[in-house]
């Protein structure tokens, strides 16, 4: 959606959960697409010839392994169950057959994004790796630490981007350095919304005080109980926090919970983008804000794609 913004034709996609791809094919009808596991993809003995001619590749692994909020270092190098793909498998690996698919699909500019958590700590060792696995496939490598909210999104979202330029192509540095004004949840929040049906968030909420960023505050205030703190509070007078596509998101204007539009809005997604049965919040939760990817892209094209000589 976010290339589709800045003027790029979008070729294809691969997702390797269906339920996920019907929702990607519904809304952005792709010519081609694929579902299928990214490691299975990377080793096919022939591609169309459009996927032999891109100006970019864009992809982002998954990122459960490496987020703050989960429990990192315990899930690296192990199979187990995750939402994306709904098998038993690995996924701090997938940046390297991803960068297989590259080294093969030869693009201009390769992109990935994960979260903010990749540079932080011990997983600095797996970031060294992948500009590594970059540089041997032919590609040098920079690395942004962006904020949505300070590229129009009406979120706070910091996330991670490699942006690979083929050696050949001998562009200059890029530069990425947006300083939008931020833009308040108030500003675009629908008149109403949805009352919340569980009675421990529907309790807590009705004794909200000013001071209440999450259910735990409130909980810890009146029950002495640290529940509730992946429940955010949104007030009219703060950009919304990041989305996640668990937990609550509530507002503080009325004790209700977020709208769909709510969601989309946040999330920079147009208002008849439909998130199929996983709901918008978990669409929203699990996605760069097309708004942020459509800057990005309006960069690349102007600072490079664009270059004569």
């Amino acid at each position: 959606m976010g290339y589709k913004l800045a003027g790029y034709d979008v070729v294809g996609n691969c997702e390797i959960d269906p339920v996920t791809n019907d929702i990607y094919r519904k809304n952005n009808n792709p010519k081609l697409s694929y579902t299928a596991d990214i490691r299975d993809f990377a080793k096919l003995e022939n591609y169309p010839d459009e996927l032999l001619h891109l100006d970019i590749l864009d992809g982002s692994p998954p990122c459960t392994t490496f987020s703050i909020a989960g429990k990192r270092e315990e899930t690296w190098g192990k199979e187990k169950m995750f939402t994306e793909g709904q098998k038993k498998q690995r996924l701090d690996d997938l940046f390297f057959p991803f960068i297989d698919l590259a080294e093969r699909l030869q693009p201009r500019v390769v992109i990935a994004e994960n979260v903010k958590g990749m540079i932080l700590g011990a997983a600095r060792a797996y970031v060294n790796e992948i500009i590594r696995a970059f540089d041997a496939a032919g590609y040098t490598t920079q690395i942004f630490l962006l904020n949505s909210a300070l590229a129009g999104v009406p979120q706070i979202r910091e996330r991670v981007f490699f942006v690979a330029q083929r050696k050949d192509q001998h562009f200059p540095k890029l530069r990425l350095q947006f300083n939008e004004r931020p833009v308040k949840f108030g500003e675009y929040r629908e008149p109403h919304g949805i009352p919340p049906t569980a009675p421990s968030v529907r309790d807590a909420l009705s004794h909200r005080t000013p001071q209440d960023k999450t259910l735990a505050d409130i909980n810890l205030r009146l029950y002495n109980k640290n529940v509730g703190f992946t429940s955010h509070i949104i007030h009219d007078e703060q950009v919304c926090n990041t989305l996640t596509s668990g937990g609550y998101f509530t507002r503080y204007c009325d004790g209700t919970l977020f709208t769909k539009l709510d969601y989309l809005h946040a999330a920079s997604f147009p208002e008849d983008y439909d998130p199929g049965a996983k709901g918008a919040q978990f669409l929203c939760g699990m996605s760069v804000p097309p708004l942020l990817m459509a800057r990005i892209a309006k960069e690349i094209e102007k600072q490079w794609l664009s270059r004569k000589g």
